[in-house]
């Protein structure tokens, strides 16, 4: 009746959802939801950059991750609203990634 696919398929996403649940509790605990979305948004960046300067893509978008968690981690400190800070600054990497992305030729 169920295939092995499907049977795997379902193990897994019981799998995801056992490690995602907790983790996203935490992550709204600690008012970070749009974290990810920030992220992702400042990956277009990474990329960017990764392609103009003839460097490893992941290593690019790593690099503008972990300088995008020291900005949120230092403005945070100033006093400053975690989403306010993921706000501005998703949306300004991904225009300068955009930009950047308009001059690769």
């Amino acid at each position: 009746m169920l295939d092995d696919f499907m049977v795997r398929a379902a193990l897994a996403g019981l799998g995801v959802v056992l490690a995602a649940a907790p983790l996203g509790c935490f992550v709204v605990w600690r008012r970070m939801a749009f974290f990810g979305a920030a992220t992702a948004h400042a990956a277009v960046l990474g990329v960017a950059l990764s392609l103009a300067l003839s460097i490893s893509v992941f290593a690019g978008v790593l690099a503008v991750a972990l300088l995008m968690a020291i900005v949120v981690n230092v403005l945070t400190d100033r006093g400053y609203a975690m989403d306010t800070l993921l706000g501005v600054l998703a949306h300004a990497a991904l225009a300068f990634g955009l930009v950047a992305v308009s001059f690769i030729t």
